[in-house]
């Protein structure tokens, strides 16, 4: 049954029985809340289609199919082209099950005015047991959900159950508002090791935020929030400062390690923040580099590209964060002014164990050398990949085989203690194990790879360039990093 032209939203809405948001009570401590949103895909092309006045009640038409469909759920129209369905559930496969009936229920065309249309969506849920209907976090949660799915193309339904509680953003913010000058911000630092000299090289800065009720709260909780306000900036400069200062107190103490910090993709299209930035790190006198994620340009390209350019020429090292995570593009890759690449550890966690993720891994460590890029590999946890990384050329691993973050008193021990040595030395014993003969076997050949030797593995101008480093134990090119 179509809704027609001449019916007003609030006709329709009065007929469907649809509040402007689901609304209803807590639910019962042993169900589980669903909250699942609803949005129309193809909306700007079937507004072309239909016109602006039809396609706005358009809205209507999908919200009276999904109620023949789930008639206990309660239906909110939120959007022009979004709905939100909340309903109680006995459990996660139930809320999963709700959505593939869904995306069914839509195979058939809308007939709107006697013509026949499809409807294409994107659909997310979040489900868990004791939430209440009316809890804003629920909602926050169904919406980022949607913006996964939206980008992923797919649909997301998100287990709630197990995950701790959800913090609310704006309470949060306010907070963060006053936890520097409160003291609550603090760093920690995780090194990294260059594999060929076998010492540390650089050294990556983590910002924790010790809440005084909420106890330790990590970036993956504050620094989203903290980029959707004008935070980002303030908290990004009390993050230099701080960098700046104990890279002076590293360097006093017979360790002139360069430090990296990570520069949001909205930081780097702010002219006034990068004046600022490149004014501390002129003034401060210490080796301080930047992280960026690949996609962090997207936004903006021109200005992000120049104002990485301005750094460069303030001798501030590049290093690209996070490399295969997100939307590779090699168009932005060879036009960025990085010395460094970090592989993502989603391919090195399982490099030892995965057929495809050291053929992604090496091709990688060439790419990057071509482009006369030194590569760190991130996310090393055993001896194994550790010495795989090695026959493949890889340049610097970080990971907690090396070193968990730390604090700075505890960098400083781990710099004279030196543990990392003993684990580079063993490396190859790890791995190569013996044949039956009682001979060496290659270790490359345990994953069916041909071994070749750093310089080999390398193109001839990233051969050049890492012969240029071994001759510059200074040279730029070779101590770019976190």
């Amino acid at each position: 049954m179509a809704v027609s032209a001449e019916r007003s939203a609030a006709d329709a809405a009065a007929l469907l029985g649809l509040p402007d948001r689901p609304a209803g009570s807590p639910a019962d401590a042993g169900g589980w809340q669903a909250l699942a949103v609803l949005e129309i895909a193809n909306f700007a092309t079937l507004r072309r289609y239909l016109g602006t006045r039809r396609a706005d009640r358009l809205i209507l038409d999908v919200a009276e199919r999904v109620s023949l469909h789930i008639p206990d759920a309660q239906i909110g129209i939120i959007g022009r082209h979004t709905i939100e369905i909340q309903c109680e559930l006995p459990g996660m496969s139930a809320t999963e099950n709700l959505l593939s009936s869904l995306k069914s229920a839509f195979d058939p065309p809308l007939n709107l005015d006697g013509e026949a249309h499809s409807i294409e969506l994107t659909l997310a849920a979040v489900a868990g047991p004791g939430w209440s209907p009316d809890d804003v976090r629920l909602a926050e949660a169904a919406e980022q959900a949607l913006r996964d799915a939206r980008a992923e193309q797919r649909v997301i339904v998100r287990d709630l159950s197990n995950a701790a509680p959800l913090i609310d953003r704006t309470v949060l913010m306010r907070d963060l508002e006053h936890a520097v000058e409160r003291g609550e911000l603090f760093l920690q630092y995780q090194p990294k090791v260059h594999l060929r000299r076998q010492e540390v090289s650089s050294v990556e800065a983590l910002v924790r935020w010790q809440h005084p009720t909420r106890g330790l709260i990590l970036p993956g909780d504050f620094i989203p929030a903290a980029e959707d306000t004008r935070l980002m900036g303030d908290l990004t400069l009390w993050t230099l400062e701080t960098v700046i200062a104990d890279q002076r107190r590293l360097a006093a103490r017979g360790n002139d390690l360069t430090i990296f910090l990570n520069i949001s993709g909205q930081l780097l299209g702010d002219t006034a923040f990068v004046a600022r930035a490149c004014q501390l790190v002129r003034q401060g006198d210490a080796k301080i580099g930047f992280e960026i994620t690949e996609t962090s340009v997207i936004r903006d390209p021109q200005t992000a590209i120049n104002h990485l350019q301005v750094f460069a020429e303030m001798d501030i090292p590049i290093a690209i964060d996070d490399y295969g995570a997100g939307l590779s593009s090699l168009a932005y890759l060879k036009q960025l002014p990085a010395s460094e690449l970090k592989i993502d550890k989603l391919f090195v966690v399982q490099l030892t164990s995965s057929n495809r993720d050291p053929l992604i891994v090496r091709s990688t460590i060439d790419l990057a050398h071509a482009l006369d890029m030194e590569v760190t590999a991130e996310g090393v946890e055993t001896q194994a990949a550790l010495a795989l990384l090695s026959v493949m050329g890889c340049d610097m691993v970080q990971g907690y085989l090396i070193s968990r973050p730390i604090s700075f008193d505890a960098l400083c021990q781990f710099l004279d203690e030196q543990p990392y040595k003993a684990t580079a030395s063993n490396t190859r014993i790890s791995l190569i194990g013996r044949t039956a003969s009682g001979s060496e076997r290659d270790p490359a050949s345990v994953f069916g790879l041909r071994a070749r030797g750093p310089v080999a593995l390398l193109g001839r101008g990233a051969e050049r360039s890492h012969r240029r480093g071994r001759s510059n134990p200074g040279g730029r090119a070779r101590d770019r990093s976190f």
